[in-house]
């Protein structure tokens, strides 16, 4: 029987709620959550679905979208046919639909013309005011979702944290799973994705570019 996740804490953005007098924060589902932006609701916001709730996302940095780019560069060179690189674009996870700064998904642009992707191979977060956040939250959500690697772009620290193994029950954590394993890699090293372990990154490219 899986075990009751404890309620959440949120750190990094704020929530943005419809709370009831005397009831409790109104829960969109992903179809309300679009529908309210093609309304144009969020004109100049930047909000995610996380849980239901729709969530301030955190203000980029200068460093943070210079870092966006560099991490997304790697994926972009060696494109493949069986997989493609989505930048800042959702994905549906259950009541969820984060918009994570780069995800990794199956197959080609053109399979989600209809829908936003319900998985990923590998999602990336650049993080440094959302730092605690994105090892907190965002962490147990890629978790629950069985996405099997989740890479933190750690500008606070300057490493990369790889997240892998997702497992369900986590008690405690926001969402019910965590991920078993954690690596951080230094600048010097070299990280290969679980997807295609025969592509090399080297960790200092996802922060400086490469070559």
């Amino acid at each position: 029987m899986a075990t009751k996740a404890k309620p959440r804490e949120r750190r990094v953005p704020r929530s943005v709620e419809m709370v009831p007098e005397g009831g409790r924060p109104y829960r969109f589902t992903p179809e309300q959550f679009e529908h309210l932006g093609a309304l144009g609701l969020f004109q100049d916001q930047r909000v995610e679905l996380i849980g239901g709730e729709i969530v301030q996302m955190a203000p980029v940095g200068p460093e943070h979208s210079v870092c966006k780019t560099y991490s997304a560069r790697p994926w972009q060179r060696r494109a493949s046919a069986n997989w493609h690189v989505r930048i800042e674009d959702p994905l549906r996870l259950g009541d969820s639909e984060p918009y994570p700064d780069i995800a990794i998904v199956p197959g080609k642009p053109s399979d989600y013309r209809q829908q936003h992707p319900i998985t990923a191979l590998l999602v990336i977060e650049i993080a440094d005011t959302s730092l605690e956040y994105d090892r907190t939250e965002k962490m147990s959500l890629y978790a629950s979702a069985g996405i099997p690697e989740y890479w933190i772009v750690n500008l606070v620290e300057r490493c990369l944290e790889v997240y892998r193994e997702p497992v369900s029950p986590a008690e405690g954590t926001a969402f019910n799973a965590r991920y078993r394993a954690l690596r951080y890699y230094s600048l010097d090293e070299v990280v290969r994705p679980l997807f295609e372990p025969s592509l090399e990154i080297p960790v200092k490219a996802l922060f400086e570019g490469e070559d």
